[in-house]
């Protein structure tokens, strides 16, 4: 299938599961579930057809790992990043001792300042590795790698989370559990 059609596909499933799932009349279910025959008829209701291959290759290939199907493959959801009010029904896990954000430089002062909040997502997000951290600061213009100190926060008494994509979670990071890594 050609890739521009699943970054397409990616991003019209992002956006209805997500952030407006009553746009095309679905409601999520707790965890964030959709039934994939709702969504597939949703999609093809709002001039947005998209098949079975279609939606499984979405969910098998792409490289964030965005979607996730239930272990009987009838329901999908959004691992994580959600502005709508869904519980994902997470369970509290023990993050490793460091963790990475990356974010636009010209963000890095006000985030030093006050820390990082989850603004109109659910969460915080997370990396494991500095890697990904830098492609996402790149997406908001010159990288900046924050490093976290996960262990600390959690034995402070913070709870993390860790979505079906390794992505962590926590409400907020302090500005005491940041430090610059690097500037790209």
């Amino acid at each position: 299938m050609e890739q521009s059609r699943l970054v397409r596909i990616s991003k019209y499933l992002s956006k209805h599961l997500r952030h407006a799932p009553e746009r095309i009349g679905l409601t999520l279910a707790i965890g964030g579930w959709v039934n994939v025959d709702d969504l597939l008829s949703a999609c093809a209701a709002h001039q947005f057809p998209i098949t079975r291959a279609e939606l499984e290759e979405v969910v098998a290939t792409s490289d964030k790992q965005r979607f996730s199907f239930d272990e009987t493959r009838t329901r999908i959801r959004a691992n994580q990043g959600h502005s709508v009010d869904v519980d994902l029904e997470l369970q509290p896990q023990i993050p490793p001792d460091v963790l990475y954000h990356g974010t636009g430089e010209q963000s890095v002062p006000a985030i030093l300042q006050s820390g990082l909040h989850m603004m109109s997502r659910h969460h915080v997000h997370l990396s494991k590795d500095v890697e990904t951290a830098r492609k996402v600061g790149m997406r908001h213009g010159r990288p900046v790698i924050l490093a976290i100190a996960a262990t600390a926060m959690q034995q402070a008494g913070f709870t993390f989370y860790c979505s079906d994509n390794g992505v962590w979670l926590v409400d907020q990071v302090p500005s005491q559990y940041l430090k610059i890594l690097s500037p790209e």
